[in-house]
């Protein structure tokens, strides 16, 4: 790979991942120079599953290798490292569609628990989507947690979006009704919603959003409809099973990974779009407002497997 490609993005995923691929490495440090028998992938699978990469994902990924290995003919380990890759990468595999309402507009709801960083996730979308022109409005409609309209009026700044509020308590769905009818008045590409982050009380986060997205529906039938969900990398197989359990009360079109530098789990990324179905949309690496980007399947299998450093940014 270039030393360009490992500068920018590239290069703060490939710092991100650190921990991870350090994780990885020492338990491939002697595997590649190994041989190529059963007890090579026995112990590939296990390194996979203590990256959090997850029992089922690390079974399929090493059967499917030893799969291609015997059709390809590969005899040495150090051979199949580049498969290892390409295979991991197809198991993320990103929809052609998925990132259509940033050319063509639409309503996104963001969901997930309080600490996984979604308020700060929606002001990072929303300046990328500002950065490629859209013209962008936020809803804070998490009118439950103390400080979160603040927090999300400070982000809406910085990333140059319009942002609709009430006062903390207000009906959620009162401040969507508001928000849809700003978008609609100010010809808005994208609203996005930031909601509560609890899931404590499932009913209550069931009806919260379903109302939400029956003002929706009546103000803008037909608009394309997103719900991403915001889940912290650093938590590992918890992230997984918020997912779940937010994917039976909403229709998660997409996963929000933050936290993926300083975490030694950013193989919850491969478990989470095998487990689940739903591809990772976009990835966090960073604080800064330029740190949350599409998520890219091969960079992102490539960078957990380099054995390089990353350039030094500016």
């Amino acid at each position: 790979m270039s030393e360009e490609k490992k500068s920018g993005f590239f290069g703060r995923l490939l710092s991100g991942l650190s921990k991870t691929r350090k994780n990885i490495a020492s338990g491939l440090s002697g595997l590649f120079s190994s041989k190529l028998d059963d007890d090579f992938y026995e112990e590939l699978e296990e390194i996979l599953v203590m990256a959090d990469v997850g029992m089922q994902a690390s079974e399929d990924i090493v059967a499917e290798l030893r799969t291609k290995v015997k059709e390809q003919g590969l005899k040495e380990p150090a051979e199949v490292r580049q498969l290892l890759i390409d295979i991991i990468a197809g198991q993320m595999t990103v929809d052609e569609h998925a990132y259509d309402y940033e050319e063509n507009g639409g309503v996104v709801m963001v969901i997930g628990v309080n600490g996984v960083g979604k308020t700060t996730s929606i002001g990072k979308l929303a300046a990328l989507l500002r950065d490629k022109g859209r013209k962008v409005i936020l809803a804070a409609a998490d009118t439950f947690r103390a400080g979160a309209i603040d927090q999300l009026a400070e982000w809406s700044d910085r990333a140059g979006a319009v942002l609709i509020s009430q006062s903390e308590g207000s009906d959620p769905a009162a401040v969507v009704f508001d928000a849809l009818g700003a978008a609609k008045a100010r010809k808005a590409d994208i609203l996005m919603i930031d909601t509560a982050g609890r899931l404590h009380n499932k009913k209550n986060l069931m009806d919260e959003l379903a109302k939400i997205n029956r003002v929706t529906d009546r103000e803008m039938a037909g608009v394309r409809r997103e719900t991403f969900i915001v889940l912290d990398a650093t938590t590992g197989q918890n992230a997984l099973v918020q997912a779940k359990q937010f994917s039976e009360v909403a229709p998660v079109t997409g996963i929000i990974l933050t936290k993926l530098d300083g975490t030694a789990k950013g193989g919850i990324a491969i478990a989470i779009a095998k487990e689940l179905s739903i591809p990772v949309k976009y990835i966090g690496v960073g604080e800064k407002l330029g740190d949350l980007q599409r998520f890219n399947p091969k960079e992102f299998a490539e960078a957990l497997f380099d054995d390089s450093e990353p350039a030094e940014e500016d």
